[in-house]
């Protein structure tokens, strides 16, 4: 049998042959991420609720395509199982999972509410409980949970969103010590992205300024202008938390903003 890509790229690269599994893959950062992954040697598995759209990425990257919605707490043991079974492990958990509605403390609804904070902080919660004991009898793993810099800063306008991403946050730390206190060789930490070229931001930048970017004569140039980042900034970051790189590196937050929140930090003192 003739190898594919995908067999020969399994046997090189900074994560070759480890199995990893990321939510929200069908668009913006976990698309990103999953590329990536793939693109360094990982076998990946890819999980959204847009299933065309999931189906497409794997396609793209040699992967697998689940359906899930990460909210449901009855996914996630059968989507471990089914991984486990299925790659003989896994060693990576990406939880990128996420939805962005714009509202403050005034305008958010309890719906809302309750909806954003099932996705994110219900979805990464289930996710890292599920995951940990697989991970620890695969020899240990990386989990890599998808905060932002809305933990950090005050985003009147995304209330929920920031309130879902500095839970994960402080869950990441607690998270990093039981493991380490469990000697499981499972890692894990948070990334915390600005403003980075994906839908959720596009979608944001249209409702704010009332500009489509994507429309806009040169949309790299409007992106530079505004100073927004690439999914790609991101991906990197996820790979080297995924690989030996970075086997000292647990419980730790990581910006990749540009500098923003720490202007924003100084601007407003």
């Amino acid at each position: 049998m003739t190898p594919t890509a995908a067999d020969e790229s399994a046997t090189r690269g900074r994560v070759a042959g480890r199995v990893a599994l990321i939510t929200g893959a069908a668009s913006g950062l976990g698309k990103a991420d999953a590329l990536r992954l793939a693109d360094e040697g990982a076998r990946v598995v890819l999980t959204d609720v847009n299933e065309q759209a999931g189906r497409d990425v794997a396609d793209a990257c040699g992967g697998e395509f689940v359906l899930q919605d990460v909210a449901d707490v009855t996914t996630w043991v059968p989507l471990i199982e089914h991984v486990v079974d299925a790659y003989g492990g896994l060693d990576i958990l990406v939880n990128n999972a996420g939805i962005a509605p714009i509202a403050n403390i005034e305008t958010t609804t309890t719906d809302e509410w309750r909806r954003v904070m099932g996705v994110h902080l219900d979805g990464t919660f289930f996710g890292c409980r599920a995951a940990i004991p697989a991970m620890a009898s695969s020899g240990g793993g990386s989990i890599i949970n998808m905060s932002s810099i809305a933990a950090r800063v005050g985003l009147s306008e995304h209330l929920t969103y920031s309130a879902a991403k500095g839970a994960i946050a402080a869950m990441t730390r607690s998270i990093a010590v039981h493991c380490r206190q469990q000697k499981n060789l499972v890692r894990c930490n948070a990334l915390q992205p600005g403003s980075i070229s994906t839908p959720m931001v596009h979608a944001a930048v249209e409702t704010v300024t009332g500009l489509n970017m994507m429309d806009q004569p040169d949309p790299e140039a409007f992106r530079i202008a505004m100073g927004i980042g690439e999914p790609i900034d991101v991906a990197n970051m996820v790979l080297f938390l995924a690989s030996d790189e970075s086997k000292h590196i647990n419980g730790a937050e990581i910006v990749i903003d540009n500098g923003d929140s720490v202007e924003y930090s100084v601007s407003s003192s």
